[in-house]
């Protein structure tokens, strides 16, 4: 018991002191301490069709790859088929693209109805697609189009998809961001129609919005037994961060995650047997708090009106 008890204490302090635990520090050691969980078993997804949004770079790249290695045949949702030609090139097993922009909710739409009509049973959906505008843009409905591509398309997507992701232990990850931790839930202006708009805000806004959601979005699919879960690859070393945060890439560059290692802890999640408990944030195969100190997090009337807001926005019954 003593090492374990001593390995959850060190990964609490990498977790609390922000810059080793989420650098490629605090997964170099987490990965060597006692409570790591074991890397699912080779082969675990063959047979299984795993949608990936966002992934013909970064994150959904690595997320693509490392699931096929895993057996599983991987359905690439994407706004570029050539960028999807050639991740898809590169996998090491089956895969099938699908035209999507995740902004655009009639995009959306169009697209779960190829996937229902014409798609297998789903035993997982990977939301990572990601966007941050230089300045505040609209998507074809009129919403930020940072809410609408992080919470309001993956929300409909997820919805629209119940049919073939029901009864079979399904698992729906979204990808959010360790900025979230500094923002509250924009409960009062979701659109962020208010004040000077600042593209790392309205980022992690929609990503707190992730957060806040699980306990609603949980409950909401579970019916279908699906388990839901928000998962934070630390700081990676991607194409997004690189383009939209520049002199942060600059400065911590040399700590900075690969794509690979902050793909992990989703790939981890819809390979591990049995399936974990859903509902969580996670980082590094372990749960972590959603709020630090009870900072920025939101209580249950918050999350109940965001929710009936994003219900309203996205077009689904709340």
């Amino acid at each position: 018991m003593a090492p374990r008890l001593l390995a959850k204490a060190l990964d609490t302090a990498l977790d609390r002191t922000v810059v080793p635990g989420f650098s490629k520090i605090g997964y170099a050691v987490r990965r060597h301490l006692p409570t790591w969980p074991a890397d699912p078993a080779p082969g675990v997804l063959d047979g299984k069709h795993v949608v990936v949004t966002g992934a013909t770079s970064g994150l959904g790249e690595a997320t693509a790859y490392q699931l096929s290695r895993l057996g599983a045949h991987v359905h690439l949702v994407v706004r570029n088929a050539e960028k999807a030609a050639r991740i898809a090139a590169t996998l090491p097993g089956p895969s099938t693209t699908w035209v999507c922009d995740l902004g655009d909710l009639d995009s959306v739409r169009e697209c779960a109805a190829a996937l229902l009509a014409d798609g297998p049973p789903l035993d997982a959906i990977v939301h990572n697609a990601g966007a941050m505008p230089a300045t505040r843009t609209e998507s074809p409905q009129g919403h930020e189009l940072s809410m609408s591509i992080h919470v309001l398309g993956p929300v409909l997507l997820t919805d629209l998809l119940l049919p073939k992701l029901a009864g079979r232990e399904a698992r729906v990850v979204l990808v959010t961001s360790g900025g979230m931790y500094a923002q509250a839930l924009p409960v009062e202006d979701p659109d962020y129609e208010r004040g000077e708009y600042a593209p790392p805000t309205a980022y992690a806004r929609s990503k707190r919005t992730q957060v806040e959601l699980l306990p609603v979005l949980g409950e909401r699919w579970a019916p279908a037994d699906i388990a839901v879960y928000v998962m934070h690859p630390g700081w990676a070393a991607t194409p997004g961060v690189t383009e939209s945060l520049p002199t942060f890439d600059k400065l911590m560059g040399p700590i900075l995650r690969d794509a690979d290692q902050g793909a992990d802890t989703t790939t981890w999640l819809v390979g591990a047997q049995p399936r974990p408990r859903g509902g969580g944030l996670w980082m590094d195969r372990a749960e972590r708090p959603t709020a630090y100190f009870g900072r920025n997090g939101a209580t249950s009337d918050e999350r109940q009106r965001m929710w009936q807001w994003v219900a309203d926005a996205a077009g689904v019954t709340p």
